[in-house]
């Protein structure tokens, strides 16, 4: 039997208690990165460049690193998300359902811009014989990705509500992808029209990167909640705290928060809640897209 002397005991005491506090600050420093993403409906360098003063703003006011990872789809987003590999996701009204459903209620949705209370679908189109939501019929047709809200879900919806099913009535219809490649494939003549989101196509004017009196608006819906910050429902609840009071205090007074806000294209962030997308789940149910 070996015996060790107190002062080895000790020695070996302490050199096992430093080891697993190495160990310990390892984790620890492992865990102060924030991983945030967002769904693809811009490229991925607009989406990189949108986030990166809110991404260092919020490293921040969160004490640890904000790391932003673009992913290849929609799909992939809310898989992020529920499966522990993201921290934060920019989810549209209908992928922030599809993550509810599919995580069973385990995704919060921490805040919204005011503008996504009421937020809007614009049909556009080069077609002079096209002028109303009708008109489409025997058409071909793009819209955005199949899980986006204001680029799918929500122009189907109203599709559907004037008694217009894309699948019979148009002659074909395709998927770009992104709003701003619907606004290509209108431009470009692949398409009749197409649907996308009012405030990518609003800024896509103010950019010159489209001509209104080539490509012009024929129909803009009626509005709807759409696009939220959400987190786990896991997340550190001081750090959910953080990130909500960083949010809610971003405003155009300063010039970091007036450039965060212009590139959000938000004139504030609000709090939201789950509650507000059960219209959008309803439409999701009824046309089919969320079973």
């Amino acid at each position: 039997m070996i015996r060790l002397s107190v002062p080895k005991i000790s020695a070996l005491f302490a050199a096992l208690v430093t080891t697993v506090a190495i160990g310990a600050s390892s984790v620890a420093h492992a865990q102060q990165v924030f991983r945030v993403s967002a769904i693809p409906d811009e490229s991925p360098t607009e989406l990189q460049r949108k986030f990166k003063p809110l991404g260092d703003y919020l490293a921040k006011k969160l004490g640890m690193k904000v790391e932003f990872t673009p992913v290849t789809d929609y799909a992939a987003s809310v898989e992020g998300l529920i499966t522990n590999k993201l921290d934060m996701v920019w989810f549209g009204g209908f992928t922030f359902v599809q993550a509810n459903v599919r995580s069973g209620g385990k995704v919060v949705p921490l805040v919204q811009r005011e503008e996504d209370e009421k937020f809007q679908s614009v049909f556009i189109t080069t077609n002079k014989s096209i002028n109303k939501l009708e008109d489409l019929k025997g058409k071909n047709f793009s819209f955005g990705s199949e899980s986006s809200t204001s680029g799918h879900l929500m122009p189907r919806h109203f599709l559907l509500a004037a008694k217009i099913n894309p699948d019979a009535d148009m002659k074909r219809i395709s998927f770009s992808g992104a709003h701003d490649a619907t606004v290509a494939a209108v431009a470009g003549g692949k398409v009749d029209a197409g649907a996308l989101n009012i405030s990518v196509w609003e800024k896509l004017v103010e950019s010159k990167k489209v001509d209104p009196t080539k490509v012009r608006v024929f129909y803009t819906t009626p509005g709807y909640y759409d696009y939220n910050w959400s987190v786990r429902s896991d997340l550190d609840p001081a750090v959910r705290k953080k990130l909500t009071d960083a949010f809610l205090s971003l405003t155009p007074d300063t010039p970091e928060g007036k450039q965060i806000l212009e590139l959000q294209r938000a004139t504030r962030f609000i709090p939201t809640k789950a509650e507000n997308y059960k219209d959008i789940e309803a439409a999701a149910r009824d046309a089919g897209l969320l079973k």
